[in-house]
Protein backbone atom coordinates (compact mmCIF):
# COMPACT_ATOMS: atom_id res chain seq x y z
CA UNK A 1 0.00 0.00 0.00
CA UNK A 2 3.28 2.34 0.01
CA UNK A 3 1.70 4.56 2.82
CA UNK A 4 4.38 6.65 3.41
CA UNK A 5 3.85 8.01 -0.38
CA UNK A 6 0.11 7.94 0.21
CA UNK A 7 0.62 10.26 3.33
CA UNK A 8 2.21 12.90 1.15
CA UNK A 9 -1.01 12.99 -0.57
CA UNK A 10 -3.59 12.57 2.53
CA UNK A 11 -3.28 11.54 6.17
CA UNK A 12 -6.96 11.87 6.37
CA UNK A 13 -7.32 14.83 8.06
CA UNK A 14 -10.79 16.58 8.36
CA UNK A 15 -12.83 12.88 7.94
CA UNK A 16 -14.24 11.43 10.72
CA UNK A 17 -15.24 7.83 11.37
CA UNK A 18 -17.54 6.11 13.48
CA UNK A 19 -16.57 3.58 15.40
CA UNK A 20 -19.70 0.52 16.33
CA UNK A 21 -17.70 -1.58 18.17
CA UNK A 22 -16.82 -2.83 21.77
CA UNK A 23 -16.10 0.57 22.46
CA UNK A 24 -13.40 2.67 22.47
CA UNK A 25 -10.36 3.53 24.88
CA UNK A 26 -8.80 6.54 24.37
CA UNK A 27 -6.17 7.22 26.02
CA UNK A 28 -3.79 4.47 24.32
CA UNK A 29 -0.65 6.24 23.61
CA UNK A 30 -2.13 5.75 19.93
CA UNK A 31 -5.21 7.48 20.21
CA UNK A 32 -4.60 10.37 22.52
CA UNK A 33 -6.23 13.42 20.80
CA UNK A 34 -7.67 11.16 18.22
CA UNK A 35 -11.17 9.97 19.83
CA UNK A 36 -14.23 12.55 19.62
CA UNK A 37 -16.13 11.02 22.43
CA UNK A 38 -18.17 14.24 23.06
CA UNK A 39 -19.62 14.13 19.50
CA UNK A 40 -21.00 10.91 20.80
CA UNK A 41 -25.21 11.62 21.83
CA UNK A 42 -25.81 11.14 24.92
CA UNK A 43 -29.10 8.47 24.16
CA UNK A 44 -26.22 6.45 23.15
CA UNK A 45 -22.86 7.45 24.92
CA UNK A 46 -22.83 4.84 27.84
CA UNK A 47 -19.70 3.19 27.51
CA UNK A 48 -18.37 4.55 24.57
CA UNK A 49 -14.82 4.73 25.84
CA UNK A 50 -15.35 1.97 28.16
CA UNK A 51 -14.05 -0.74 25.93
CA UNK A 52 -14.75 -3.98 27.74
CA UNK A 53 -12.48 -6.21 25.05
CA UNK A 54 -10.38 -4.80 23.61
CA UNK A 55 -11.57 -4.76 20.31
CA UNK A 56 -13.03 -1.63 19.41
CA UNK A 57 -9.94 0.32 20.30
CA UNK A 58 -7.63 -1.81 18.48
CA UNK A 59 -10.15 -1.00 15.42
CA UNK A 60 -9.99 2.66 16.00
CA UNK A 61 -6.07 2.69 15.97
CA UNK A 62 -6.17 0.40 12.59
CA UNK A 63 -7.82 3.04 11.28
CA UNK A 64 -6.77 6.51 12.90
CA UNK A 65 -3.68 5.49 15.18
CA UNK A 66 -0.50 8.01 15.79
CA UNK A 67 1.75 5.33 16.40
CA UNK A 68 2.69 7.34 19.33
CA UNK A 69 4.29 5.41 22.38
CA UNK A 70 5.08 2.32 20.06
CA UNK A 71 1.43 2.05 19.51
CA UNK A 72 -0.31 1.05 16.64
CA UNK A 73 -0.04 3.17 13.11
CA UNK A 74 -2.78 3.60 11.50
CA UNK A 75 -3.76 3.89 7.88
CA UNK A 76 -5.50 6.97 8.03
CA UNK A 77 -3.54 9.10 11.06
CA UNK A 78 -4.98 12.65 10.19
CA UNK A 79 -8.61 10.98 10.67
CA UNK A 80 -10.57 11.41 13.71
CA UNK A 81 -12.50 8.33 15.22
CA UNK A 82 -16.20 8.75 16.93
CA UNK A 83 -17.17 5.91 19.15
CA UNK A 84 -19.95 3.69 19.57
CA UNK A 85 -20.31 1.05 21.43
CA UNK A 86 -22.61 -2.10 21.44
CA UNK A 87 -23.20 -5.45 23.23
CA UNK A 88 -21.21 -8.07 21.88
CA UNK A 89 -22.54 -11.58 23.04
CA UNK A 90 -19.86 -11.54 25.51
CA UNK A 91 -20.38 -8.55 27.26
CA UNK A 92 -22.20 -10.60 30.38
CA UNK A 93 -22.96 -8.29 32.81
CA UNK A 94 -26.62 -7.41 32.25
CA UNK A 95 -26.69 -4.03 33.97
CA UNK A 96 -23.99 -3.17 31.31
CA UNK A 97 -26.06 -4.75 28.61
CA UNK A 98 -29.21 -3.03 29.81
CA UNK A 99 -27.17 0.29 29.69
CA UNK A 100 -25.75 -0.01 26.37
CA UNK A 101 -26.96 0.98 22.88
CA UNK A 102 -28.03 -1.85 20.23
CA UNK A 103 -26.57 -2.05 16.78
CA UNK A 104 -29.18 -0.11 15.24
CA UNK A 105 -29.59 2.51 17.88
CA UNK A 106 -25.89 3.26 17.33
CA UNK A 107 -26.32 3.03 13.43
CA UNK A 108 -29.09 5.70 13.61
CA UNK A 109 -26.62 7.59 15.47
CA UNK A 110 -23.83 7.77 13.51
CA UNK A 111 -26.21 8.92 10.24
CA UNK A 112 -26.78 11.72 12.23
CA UNK A 113 -23.56 12.71 13.06
CA UNK A 114 -21.04 14.62 10.62
CA UNK A 115 -18.83 11.41 10.12
CA UNK A 116 -18.85 10.68 6.88
CA UNK A 117 -17.81 7.07 7.67
CA UNK A 118 -19.27 3.75 9.72
CA UNK A 119 -16.87 1.34 10.64
CA UNK A 120 -18.93 -2.16 11.66
CA UNK A 121 -16.32 -4.49 12.60
CA UNK A 122 -19.02 -7.34 13.93
CA UNK A 123 -21.61 -9.45 12.66
CA UNK A 124 -24.37 -12.00 13.65
CA UNK A 125 -25.67 -15.04 11.25
CA UNK A 126 -29.07 -12.77 12.06
CA UNK A 127 -30.26 -9.98 9.84
CA UNK A 128 -33.39 -7.86 11.56
CA UNK A 129 -35.70 -5.66 10.83
CA UNK A 130 -34.54 -2.84 12.95
CA UNK A 131 -31.22 -2.68 11.90
CA UNK A 132 -31.85 -2.75 7.98
CA UNK A 133 -33.77 0.51 8.43
CA UNK A 134 -31.37 1.79 10.21
CA UNK A 135 -29.01 1.01 7.69
CA UNK A 136 -31.16 2.12 5.04
CA UNK A 137 -31.56 5.60 7.25
CA UNK A 138 -27.57 5.98 7.12
CA UNK A 139 -27.68 5.18 3.18
CA UNK A 140 -30.05 7.93 3.05
CA UNK A 141 -27.45 10.61 4.87
CA UNK A 142 -24.99 9.99 2.74
CA UNK A 143 -22.76 7.49 4.65
CA UNK A 144 -20.43 5.15 3.52
CA UNK A 145 -20.29 1.78 5.61
CA UNK A 146 -17.96 -0.90 5.81
CA UNK A 147 -18.51 -4.25 7.91
CA UNK A 148 -16.33 -7.09 8.21
CA UNK A 149 -17.87 -10.43 6.59
CA UNK A 150 -17.62 -13.09 9.43
CA UNK A 151 -14.75 -15.62 10.25
CA UNK A 152 -16.45 -19.09 10.03
CA UNK A 153 -15.77 -20.30 6.95
CA UNK A 154 -13.84 -23.25 7.59
CA UNK A 155 -16.80 -24.55 9.69
CA UNK A 156 -20.06 -22.94 8.90
CA UNK A 157 -19.95 -20.39 5.88
CA UNK A 158 -22.96 -18.09 7.08
CA UNK A 159 -24.84 -15.57 5.75
CA UNK A 160 -23.55 -12.65 8.03
CA UNK A 161 -25.05 -9.20 9.12
CA UNK A 162 -24.68 -5.93 8.55
CA UNK A 163 -22.19 -7.25 5.64
CA UNK A 164 -24.95 -8.54 3.74
CA UNK A 165 -27.42 -5.59 4.28
CA UNK A 166 -27.43 -3.14 0.93
CA UNK A 167 -25.40 -0.15 0.93
CA UNK A 168 -22.93 -1.63 3.06
CA UNK A 169 -19.36 -2.83 1.75
CA UNK A 170 -18.52 -6.45 3.31
CA UNK A 171 -14.94 -6.84 3.36
CA UNK A 172 -13.11 -10.15 2.87
CA UNK A 173 -9.68 -10.61 4.74
CA UNK A 174 -6.69 -11.89 2.80
CA UNK A 175 -2.99 -12.23 3.41
CA UNK A 176 0.35 -10.15 1.78
CA UNK A 177 -0.17 -12.37 -1.60
CA UNK A 178 -3.89 -11.62 -1.92
CA UNK A 179 -4.42 -15.02 -0.72
CA UNK A 180 -7.87 -15.29 0.64
CA UNK A 181 -8.42 -15.88 4.37
CA UNK A 182 -9.45 -19.40 4.67
CA UNK A 183 -11.66 -18.24 7.54
CA UNK A 184 -12.99 -15.25 5.33
CA UNK A 185 -16.53 -16.21 5.08
CA UNK A 186 -17.86 -15.75 0.98
CA UNK A 187 -20.64 -15.06 -0.93
CA UNK A 188 -21.99 -12.35 -3.45
CA UNK A 189 -22.10 -9.99 -0.39
CA UNK A 190 -18.36 -10.11 -0.15
CA UNK A 191 -17.85 -6.61 -2.22
CA UNK A 192 -13.58 -6.21 -0.90
CA UNK A 193 -10.98 -7.27 0.25
CA UNK A 194 -8.22 -5.97 2.53
CA UNK A 195 -5.50 -7.42 4.28
CA UNK A 196 -6.37 -9.09 7.54
CA UNK A 197 -3.43 -11.65 8.49
CA UNK A 198 -1.31 -11.52 10.99
CA UNK A 199 -1.78 -8.56 12.58
CA UNK A 200 -1.06 -7.06 16.10
CA UNK A 201 -3.77 -6.15 18.46
CA UNK A 202 -4.52 -5.86 21.85
CA UNK A 203 -4.97 -8.92 23.71
CA UNK A 204 -8.04 -7.89 26.09
CA UNK A 205 -9.16 -5.32 27.57
CA UNK A 206 -6.14 -4.85 30.16
CA UNK A 207 -4.14 -3.00 27.22
CA UNK A 208 -1.23 -3.95 28.63
CA UNK A 209 0.01 -5.46 25.25
CA UNK A 210 -0.68 -6.83 21.60
CA UNK A 211 -1.22 -9.91 20.70
CA UNK A 212 -1.28 -11.58 16.82
CA UNK A 213 -4.51 -11.93 15.33
CA UNK A 214 -6.24 -12.47 12.10
CA UNK A 215 -10.22 -11.95 10.84
CA UNK A 216 -12.27 -10.01 9.00
CA UNK A 217 -12.90 -7.38 11.19
CA UNK A 218 -9.44 -5.51 10.73
CA UNK A 219 -9.76 -5.90 7.26
CA UNK A 220 -12.95 -3.59 7.24
CA UNK A 221 -11.05 -1.01 9.39
CA UNK A 222 -8.06 -0.90 6.90
CA UNK A 223 -11.36 -0.72 4.17
CA UNK A 224 -12.77 2.07 6.43
CA UNK A 225 -9.27 4.04 6.45
CA UNK A 226 -8.45 3.94 3.18
CA UNK A 227 -12.23 5.27 2.28
CA UNK A 228 -11.04 8.24 4.41
CA UNK A 229 -7.62 9.12 2.91
CA UNK A 230 -9.74 9.08 -0.43
CA UNK A 231 -12.19 11.37 1.08
CA UNK A 232 -10.00 13.78 2.41
CA UNK A 233 -7.80 14.19 -0.93
CA UNK A 234 -11.68 14.80 -2.23
CA UNK A 235 -13.97 16.46 -0.04
CA UNK A 236 -16.64 17.36 -2.58
CA UNK A 237 -17.17 13.49 -3.51
CA UNK A 238 -20.14 11.66 -2.49
CA UNK A 239 -19.78 8.54 -0.51
CA UNK A 240 -20.81 6.64 -4.15
CA UNK A 241 -17.80 8.47 -5.90
CA UNK A 242 -15.24 7.33 -2.91
CA UNK A 243 -16.66 3.80 -3.25
CA UNK A 244 -16.63 3.96 -7.44
CA UNK A 245 -13.16 5.16 -7.42
CA UNK A 246 -11.64 2.23 -4.75
CA UNK A 247 -13.69 -0.34 -6.34
CA UNK A 248 -12.04 0.96 -9.87
CA UNK A 249 -8.66 0.44 -8.47
CA UNK A 250 -8.99 -2.13 -6.46
CA UNK A 251 -6.00 -5.37 -7.34
CA UNK A 252 -8.14 -7.78 -9.45
CA UNK A 253 -6.80 -10.68 -11.95
CA UNK A 254 -10.86 -11.05 -13.17
CA UNK A 255 -12.87 -9.25 -14.64
CA UNK A 256 -14.35 -6.14 -13.09
CA UNK A 257 -17.91 -7.30 -13.88
CA UNK A 258 -17.29 -10.52 -12.79
CA UNK A 259 -16.48 -10.41 -8.67
CA UNK A 260 -15.40 -13.06 -6.92
CA UNK A 261 -17.41 -15.01 -4.25
CA UNK A 262 -14.32 -14.83 -2.16
CA UNK A 263 -12.72 -11.62 -2.93
CA UNK A 264 -15.24 -9.01 -4.16
CA UNK A 265 -14.10 -6.55 -6.67
CA UNK A 266 -10.55 -6.87 -5.52
CA UNK A 267 -7.78 -6.09 -2.80
CA UNK A 268 -8.47 -1.99 -1.72
CA UNK A 269 -5.45 -0.17 -2.94
CA UNK A 270 -5.99 3.45 -2.08
CA UNK A 271 -2.61 4.62 -3.40
CA UNK A 272 -3.76 4.08 -6.82
CA UNK A 273 -6.44 6.76 -6.29
CA UNK A 274 -4.54 9.44 -4.64
CA UNK A 275 -1.53 9.35 -7.21
CA UNK A 276 -3.94 10.55 -9.69
CA UNK A 277 -5.40 13.86 -9.21
CA UNK A 278 -7.61 14.31 -11.88
CA UNK A 279 -9.15 10.67 -11.33
CA UNK A 280 -12.66 10.40 -12.64
CA UNK A 281 -14.98 8.46 -9.79
CA UNK A 282 -18.25 9.01 -11.85
CA UNK A 283 -21.59 10.05 -11.44
CA UNK A 284 -22.09 11.38 -7.48
CA UNK A 285 -25.42 10.01 -7.80
CA UNK A 286 -24.72 6.52 -9.37
CA UNK A 287 -24.28 3.91 -6.84
CA UNK A 288 -21.15 1.29 -7.93
CA UNK A 289 -22.89 -1.78 -6.16
CA UNK A 290 -26.20 -1.31 -7.31
CA UNK A 291 -26.60 -4.81 -8.93
CA UNK A 292 -25.69 -6.48 -5.40
CA UNK A 293 -27.72 -3.92 -3.49
CA UNK A 294 -31.01 -4.43 -5.90
CA UNK A 295 -30.30 -8.38 -6.37
CA UNK A 296 -29.49 -8.45 -2.64
CA UNK A 297 -27.58 -11.96 -0.77
CA UNK A 298 -28.37 -15.15 -2.67
CA UNK A 299 -27.06 -18.53 -2.69
CA UNK A 300 -24.83 -20.30 -5.72
CA UNK A 301 -27.95 -21.34 -6.76
CA UNK A 302 -29.51 -17.71 -7.16
CA UNK A 303 -31.69 -18.16 -4.17
CA UNK A 304 -32.44 -15.74 -1.44
CA UNK A 305 -31.97 -16.91 2.36
CA UNK A 306 -35.20 -16.83 4.29
CA UNK A 307 -37.12 -14.16 5.31
CA UNK A 308 -35.89 -11.38 8.05
CA UNK A 309 -36.25 -12.25 11.86
CA UNK A 310 -37.77 -9.62 13.74
CA UNK A 311 -34.45 -9.54 15.75
CA UNK A 312 -31.23 -10.40 15.36
CA UNK A 313 -28.92 -12.41 17.46
CA UNK A 314 -25.88 -10.98 19.64
CA UNK A 315 -23.86 -9.47 17.35
CA UNK A 316 -19.85 -10.52 17.56
CA UNK A 317 -16.37 -9.80 16.76
CA UNK A 318 -15.31 -11.05 13.58
CA UNK A 319 -11.94 -12.61 14.56
CA UNK A 320 -10.24 -16.15 13.33
CA UNK A 321 -11.21 -19.07 15.43
CA UNK A 322 -8.50 -21.21 13.72
CA UNK A 323 -6.18 -21.32 10.97
CA UNK A 324 -5.73 -18.17 9.01
CA UNK A 325 -5.13 -19.23 5.01
CA UNK A 326 -1.39 -20.07 4.59
CA UNK A 327 0.21 -17.43 6.89
CA UNK A 328 0.92 -18.76 10.16
CA UNK A 329 -0.08 -16.52 12.57
CA UNK A 330 -1.87 -17.40 15.82
CA UNK A 331 -5.72 -16.46 16.72
CA UNK A 332 -7.56 -17.10 19.84
CA UNK A 333 -10.27 -19.32 19.26
CA UNK A 334 -12.47 -17.70 21.89
CA UNK A 335 -12.43 -14.59 20.57
CA UNK A 336 -14.52 -14.41 17.45
CA UNK A 337 -13.52 -11.16 15.73
CA UNK A 338 -11.86 -9.87 13.42
CA UNK A 339 -8.56 -7.58 14.36
CA UNK A 340 -5.30 -6.27 13.08
CA UNK A 341 -3.20 -3.59 12.78
CA UNK A 342 0.69 -2.94 12.38
CA UNK A 343 2.99 -1.78 14.74
CA UNK A 344 5.08 1.77 14.05
CA UNK A 345 4.89 2.60 10.76
CA UNK A 346 2.37 -0.24 9.88
CA UNK A 347 5.01 -2.05 7.83
CA UNK A 348 3.07 -5.24 8.10
CA UNK A 349 0.10 -3.89 6.76
CA UNK A 350 1.15 -1.69 4.60
CA UNK A 351 4.00 -3.62 2.62
CA UNK A 352 0.56 -5.15 0.74
CA UNK A 353 0.55 -3.79 -2.50
CA UNK A 354 -0.22 -6.08 -5.54
CA UNK A 355 -2.72 -6.87 -8.07
CA UNK A 356 -2.25 -10.68 -8.15
CA UNK A 357 -4.73 -13.17 -6.14
CA UNK A 358 -4.05 -16.69 -5.44
CA UNK A 359 -7.56 -17.63 -4.90
CA UNK A 360 -9.49 -20.10 -6.54
CA UNK A 361 -12.37 -17.83 -8.04
CA UNK A 362 -16.32 -18.44 -7.63
CA UNK A 363 -18.06 -16.52 -9.81
CA UNK A 364 -21.12 -14.92 -8.75
CA UNK A 365 -24.31 -15.77 -9.93
CA UNK A 366 -26.43 -12.72 -8.89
Amino acid sequence: MKADEMWKVSTGKGVKVAVIDSGVNPATSSLKGQVLSDEVPTSVAYGATKDYTGHGTTMAELIAGTGAGDGLQGIAPGAKIVPYRIAYGDLKDKAERAKTANSAQAIRAAADSDAKIINMSYGSPGDSTEEAAAIKYAQSKGKLMFASVGNNAEKKNLIGYPAAYPYVIGVAASDESGTVGEFSEYGNYVDLAAPGLNIPAWCDATFRSYCDRAGTSMSAAIASASAALVWSAHPNWTANQVLASLIDTAGRDWAKDDPSTYLGYGLIRPRMVLEQSNFNPGSANTDPLARENTTGVTDEAGNSPSASASTSPQPTKATSGGRTSTAASTSDASDNTTMWVALGAAAAVLAIGGGAFAVIRSRRTA
